[in-house]
């Protein structure tokens, strides 16, 4: 499994920007795909997450109504919509990809086998 991440960039505070993960993989629908981040001087942490059913989402509070998750099945890929973004949203975005997450795990780190390089986010005051 190969992610490819990319629609980062610098923004100001209240703007939207999309973010988007290409899957270099098999029967992508099997897979239950995360947006995590991780600023500078800290650990990383759960964005958003789909199941591989397409139905079932997760949101970290601090996202929940500014940030929405969605994919396209058929052309391997997974998106993450931000909007109304503020400068605490400033981090390096990964895509992953689990296999076997459940809805209890979909927010842990460790549930995800695969991981993209990641895209810089930066969110200016």
């Amino acid at each position: 499994v190969q992610l490819q991440a990319s629609g980062g960039g610098l923004v100001q505070a209240g703007d939207s920007l999309r973010l988007s993960c290409a899957a270099s993989v098999g029967n992508f629908r099997r897979y239950t795909m995360g947006w995590f981040r991780q600023a500078p001087g800290k650990e990383r942490e759960f964005v958003a997450a789909q199941k591989w059913d397409g139905g079932t989402k997760r949101y970290q509070d601090s996202v929940k109504g500014r940030f929405t998750v969605s994919r396209d099945n058929a052309n391997n890929r997974v998106y993450l919509q931000m909007s109304s973004l503020k400068p605490e949203d400033t981090a390096v975005y990964y895509c992953a990809a689990s296999a076997g997450a459940i809805y209890s795990s979909m927010t842990t780190s460790a549930a995800y086998g695969y991981w993209g390089q990641g895209t810089q986010v930066t969110v200016s005051s």
